[in-house]
């Protein structure tokens, strides 16, 4: 069997591939705009094409089902081929020879089988070392949190040793290879050679819900540890992060059972609310509480009915805060009723249970609130409820909350609940409410759905930001304007004014996570770059970045495309330096003229002033 493609053949026959040419076999593409072609999706029934190609990014977008995605992920989409096997046709519809790398497995196609097993011997590896003398470490951060040996054992806890390759040379005893251990993400390549990833920490093996180990979560132990606090297996062809739920394989016949899971921060939580009775409970790993895990979750719930429970645990900090909104984003994707519990104290179930034990544990359910209220509370908490534009202020945040309550029994109960909170009377609070409900409702950043939102597969609506949601105000329309015209013809902007203008922080949140990506495209004069560009996008804002490089874009010929995006980008550049001149006028007001610090600032205002000019000269 032929080995892995080089990567750079993969990129090669992208780049020299039409995208437009092979989505054309199947779509009747129109132009649609400068640099861009529009049909009907392929993907999903529609009347009016919605579905945007652009050709010299090699990408494409559905603004109407949100699918996208590059020539190779549409063939695998539409034809049902490995991503091998699309790399090998479209090499062959253009004669272009391919090379493999000899010994290597296919992506997504072969060697699953091989991670599996090094990661099941890596387990058992990591759980043996926990019994050695090195190991004392782990031991007693274990013990210190209320677990003895046989918490450890039933969770499959272990101990990575101190050395560089103690881990790499027990499963090259047992026939692994590097490459078998670094696609298993259990060995990093450095400039030295190969070494184990994890070392000197307590280890967690993390399972999926047939309880093959898939990858681990590793908490430091020592002060001269430089690495984060948690170090989770990175993302390969059997771990993926957004997927995965710790704890899901020891819960989920509870889970199925009961129609109720409790959603908690951390490994050593799970394994608190299991030994105090909670079996129910999982977390995610290393990343945010999400859409793909509100699927899995669905499936082992059985979720299709009110009558189940999803109970989340947050602290009362602002992470924690943010963390339930983040949460009641996603709310409405459950069937089940959603709540929150937070401890007495801010106590995690870990804590609460090492310091008041397991009945506190349990007791902790008790305490549940209803998502809706949780978070109607943490939109009055910012608002002065003693005064009238406090009140006005705090229904104006919540009515949209409780306006996209879905079950119609319930939300009268939370008018109430409402008028009760703000002082008000019950009929001000209740057409708040119903003027929210006529205009959409909102998200709980506060920026509201688009008019039209495409249906998942089991018929709920899917919840992601566009550009129609964005705020209209001029900071955004810049921000987004500017990231559309870079995204779509950042290769013919000066490379100096292009890193200039995306080196500042943004603003909005979603374009800011945008932004990002871009500022990171090691080569914009490559083709395809915006694509790889959008894909690295974290969730939940790549839609929103596919849309910014497939919308139209406003001018009647590429170049005066290429000129509005310069002049877009120049905007970014003068607001970058009109702020940092106004910071500087008020520090100047606050220092002795006369003084270092004045001279300083001085300077510097007169760099920013010719700064100005360089970059802005035409605005």
């Amino acid at each position: 069997m032929a080995g892995r493609i080089r990567q750079s053949d993969v990129d090669e026959v992208k780049a020299r591939t039409n995208i437009a040419d092979i989505i054309g076999e199947r779509v009747a593409l129109k132009p649609a705009g400068i640099g861009a072609m529009k049909g009907l999706c392929p993907f999903h029934d529609e009347r009016s094409p919605s579905f945007n190609v652009r050709p010299q990014a090699g990408f494409y977008h559905c603004f109407g089902c949100n699918e996208s995605g590059d020539v190779y992920s549409f063939l695998r989409a539409m034809d049902h081929v490995s991503f091998t096997e699309a790399v090998e046709r479209l090499a062959g519809r253009i004669g272009y020879a391919l090379h493999y790398e000899d010994g290597g497995a296919a992506p997504e196609t072969t060697g699953r089988s091989r991670l599996y097993a090094a990661n099941g011997a890596a387990a058992e590896f990591f759980r043996a070392q926990l019994a050695t003398t090195e190991a004392e470490s782990a031991r007693r951060f274990l013990g210190e949190r209320g677990f003895d040996a046989g918490a450890a054992a039933h969770f499959g806890v272990g101990y990575a040793p101190k050395g560089w390759s103690n881990l790499r040379d027990a499963l090259h005893k047992l026939g692994f290879t590097d490459e078998e251990l670094s696609s298993a993400g259990l060995v990093s390549q450095g400039q030295r050679g190969v070494y184990d990833r994890f070392r000197g920490r307590a280890i967690w093996p993390i399972r999926d819900v047939t309880s093959q180990v898939i990858g681990f979560g590793a908490r430091k132990l020592y002060d001269d540890d430089q690495g984060p606090k948690y170090l989770n297996t990175p993302e390969t062809p059997v771990y993926r992060k957004s997927q995965v739920l710790y704890g899901l394989d020891l819960a989920k016949r509870d889970i199925s059972r009961d129609h109720r899971v409790v959603v908690v921060e951390g490994y050593t939580d799970v394994m608190a609310c299991h030994l105090a009775g909670i079996t129910t409970a999982i977390a995610s790993c290393g990343t945010a509480f999400g859409s793909d895990h509100i699927s899995v979750l669905r499936r082992v719930m059985g979720d299709d009915s009110a009558s189940g429970e999803v109970v989340f645990t947050f602290d009362p900090d602002a992470a924690g805060q943010k963390a339930a909104l983040r949460a009641f984003g996603d709310e409405k994707r459950f069937a089940a009723q959603t709540y929150v519990a937070v401890a007495p104290g801010g106590l995690d179930p870990c804590d609460l249970r090492l310091q008041r034990g397991d009945g506190a544990v349990r007791a902790l359910m008790d305490t549940k609130v209803p998502m809706f209220e949780f978070v109607i509370d943490q939109r009055l908490a910012g608002f002065d409820l003693s005064t009238v534009e406090g009140r006005a202020g705090a229904l104006r945040a919540a009515a949209p909350i409780v306006a996209e309550i879905r079950d119609p029994s319930l939300r009268p109960g939370y008018v109430r609940v409402l008028a009760r909170r703000l002082g008000l009377d019950l009929g001000e609070v209740r057409g708040a409410v119903e003027r929210a409900a006529r205009s959409g409702g909102s998200h709980p950043a506060g920026e509201r759905q688009a008019p039209s939102e495409p249906q998942t597969g089991d018929g709920e609506s899917a919840v992601r930001l566009t550009i129609s949601s964005l705020p209209r105000t001029a900071e955004v329309a810049l921000e987004r304007d500017a990231l559309m015209g870079i995204l779509q013809f950042g290769h013919r902007l000066e490379p100096t004014l292009l890193a200039r203008s995306v080196s500042v922080p943004f603003r909005h949140p979603a374009l800011e996570a945008v932004r990002q990506c871009v500022a990171a495209a090691p080569d914009v004069s490559r083709p395809g770059w915006a694509a790889d560009a959008v894909s690295a996008v974290r969730e939940p804002y790549r839609s929103l970045a596919a849309e910014l490089l497939t919308a139209d874009f406003p001018a009647l010929t590429d170049e005066a495309a290429a000129v509005s995006a310069a002049s877009l980008a120049r905007r970014l550049v003068a607001r970058t330096i009109d702020r940092e001149k106004t910071e500087l006028l008020g520090a100047i007001q606050r220092v002795p003229p006369d003084s270092q610090e004045g001279r300083t600032i001085r300077v510097r205002l007169r760099e920013v002033d010719a700064e100005r000019q360089l970059f802005a000269a035409d605005l």
